[in-house]
């Protein structure tokens, strides 16, 4: 296989992208970003092309996220690159939501963070039996970017505002459950289904659904439903401090279990993420949401904890940042206020 970070082939009637990083499980670079964004503007309009598929290289990964630690030693180093990376996402991002035909994500391994933005603005998401989804950022000191404020607010009850705030890790039966997969196929299937589109007549989504139905399996009841009613009664808080008050006052082994999840990931992540969520809720539009997280992530790389976050989880790996503050007492409403101030002539373009 080719060494590119990417591959672009047409198969039959579709065009295939494959993320081909599997040794860094696929994460995502700025510059993968900019060749996926050209070729779906190049297949948009090619009539040979019915629909996109995107599949990860490997047996372990679709894409475990954006490469963070590039981006942190780019911003400490004072050069523009960060800020070139979550651009380039972003724009990719927005070509994927508003891409004119059928677009198909093979969610076949650990997919979290930046591997949810090359897939969930897309029509459908296929998850197998060793899918992982999680969108971690609030212990990294980040907001669950790449589109989570439109997606998330959008899910089932509260379970947007929980899976934000907890980063919490899901399989394919909660996934299903909660909307997130569109179809449930075995891993083992999945270059089979991939040669059903492309040898399919796919004008629309209704007939890219076709397809996909002759290889979907219904999982087992979802691990998460028994507790669907308690992610209702506590995530719709007023504010983060309220979502940890009731967790705290209920005895319970599930929420008490939420309560120290969310003790340690970091306070100012946390309260950012629930307005990020709470803004993206009325939104009209996934470029508004976009344009939105945008300045969040320009902002938060002034502060602190992104840094301190990724040091402990990824460099050092010691698992004990030192967030500040500490507390979310401590962080104040226009702390909170200053993620989603506008960037100036440093506004992304969309």
């Amino acid at each position: 296989m080719s060494d590119a970070e990417v591959l672009f082939e047409t198969r039959g009637n579709i065009g295939l992208i494959t993320l081909n990083r599997p040794k860094a499980l696929n994460s995502l670079t700025g510059g993968m970003a900019t060749l996926i964004k050209a070729q779906l503007a190049d297949w948009a309009t090619k009539p040979s092309v019915h629909a996109v598929v995107v599949v990860g290289a490997g047996e372990k990964a679709f894409c475990a996220g954006g490469d963070v630690v590039k981006v942190c030693k780019s911003y400490q180093a004072g050069t523009e690159e960060w800020r070139e990376f979550f651009h380039e996402e972003y724009l990719m991002n927005v070509a994927i939501d508003e891409f004119p035909k059928p677009y198909i994500s093979f969610v076949d391994g650990i997919t979290m963070g930046g591997g949810v933005g090359v897939s969930i603005p897309g029509d459908f998401w296929v998850a197998s039996e060793k899918t992982l989804f999680a969108m971690p950022e609030t212990g990294l000191g980040l907001f669950p970017d790449v589109g989570g404020g439109w997606f998330l607010p959008r899910l089932p009850g509260e379970t947007g505002m929980f899976l934000a705030l907890t980063g919490a890790r899901l399989k394919a039966a909660d996934l299903y459950a909660l909307g997130i997969a569109s179809h449930v196929v075995a891993s083992d299937k999945v270059d089979g289904v991939i040669d059903a589109l492309a040898a399919a007549e796919i004008k629309d989504n209704d007939d890219a659904a076709e397809v996909l139905a002759k290889f979907h399996a219904d999982p087992e009841p979802a691990p998460l439903s028994p507790h669907f009613d308690d992610i209702d009664d506590h995530f719709d808080g007023t504010s983060v401090e309220a979502i940890m008050e009731s967790l705290k006052a209920d005895e319970g082994e599930w929420a008490q279990k939420q309560f120290k999840i969310l003790s340690g990931k970091s306070p100012t992540s946390m309260k950012v993420t629930y307005e990020q969520l709470k803004r993206g809720q009325g939104m009209e539009t996934f470029r508004e949401n976009m344009k939105m997280e945008y300045r969040i992530v320009c902002n938060t790389m002034k502060g602190n904890d992104f840094f301190e976050g990724v040091r402990a989880i990824l460099l050092d790996k010691d698992n004990a940042p030192v967030w500040q503050p500490a507390n979310l007492a401590d962080v104040s409403e226009a702390a909170v206020e200053a993620h989603f101030e506008s960037l100036g002539d440093k506004e992304i373009e969309l």
